[in-house]
């Protein structure tokens, strides 16, 4: 059997090299380590600053670090030596592969990321998109938890929130309620807009600025139809917007301005 040959300074010399390396190597990841650990703390305390939802906070600390570790990993690799281009490329090919496997679901994911960022709703809003509408129970990751006013459950995905049209019933502190009252075409329309603006005028609820509004909107087949428009609390909407309704009914009543209905005259004729 050959004998193997050692060289000393050989052997020295590759040991001081690679030892160099590995020690700059361990500075690096300790001094890696630190810094994300002060950007994800920094990421958190700015996302709590910018009201961020509190259940997505965990999970994009999460996502942050993770990528910033994976980032510092590879790069701790490559300066102990160790050839990185095959290895990329195999992570890259399965990135890819796993990307279209779960196309749908990624979207959803980048999709809840906007909806992070932009913030077209929060926790408690009222909304309606997709043809559903309730109040925002929960933002998760991949789809947005609705409660209708019958206490359903509704989910929807992401990423038609993100990219689609929504309507935010409370996003702003107050709201315009329309009514729409008809009256007799034989009734006093001076009289009866003044029993609107008086109602108005006597509920806490209505605001004065931009002050009520009354006027004729249209001349109807059977009435004619009056228009209030008042401002409110978006907390006070409906509560105003059903007991008006009930206010007006019972004033016209009082004052004797009638309410037209529909009504279908039936001709009976005899035979011969």
């Amino acid at each position: 059997m050959e004998n193997i040959n050692f060289d000393p300074e050989k052997i020295k010399t590759l040991v001081i090299d690679y030892g160099i390396q590995f020690l700059l190597a361990l500075v690096v990841l300790v001094l890696g380590l630190l810094v994300i650990r002060w950007l994800t703390r920094s990421i958190v305390k700015l996302m709590k600053r910018s009201n961020t939802n509190e259940s997505l906070i965990p999970f994009l600390r999460t996502i942050f670090n993770i990528t910033l570790k994976v980032l510092l990993f590879v790069s701790i690799l490559g300066m102990v030596g160790i050839e990185m281009i095959s290895f990329v490329a195999i992570i890259g090919a399965a990135g890819l592969a796993i990307g279209l496997a779960l196309q749908g679901t990624l979207q959803n994911f980048a999709g809840g990321v906007m909806i992070l960022l932009f913030k077209p709703y929060k926790v408690g809003d009222y909304i309606e998109a997709q043809g559903l509408a309730g109040s925002v129970k929960e933002i998760q990751i991949f789809h947005t938890i609705l409660t209708t006013p019958d206490n359903s459950v509704v989910v929807i995905p992401n990423s038609p929130l993100a990219t689609q049209a929504l309507k935010n019933y409370t996003a702003e502190p107050k709201r315009r309620i329309d009514f729409s009252f008809g009256i007799g075409y034989g009734d006093d329309i001076d009289k009866a807009k003044g029993i609107l603006r008086d109602l108005a005028a006597h509920d806490e609820r209505v605001h004065e600025d931009p002050e009520p509004m009354v006027a004729v909107e249209a001349l109807a087949n059977s009435s004619v139809n009056l228009k209030l428009r008042v401002w409110t609390d978006t907390g006070d909407y409906w509560n105003l917007f059903f007991e008006m309704n009930e206010k007006v009914k019972k004033a016209f009543d009082r004052e004797g301005v009638s309410i037209p209905f529909p009504q279908t005259d039936v001709h009976l004729y005899k035979a011969d």
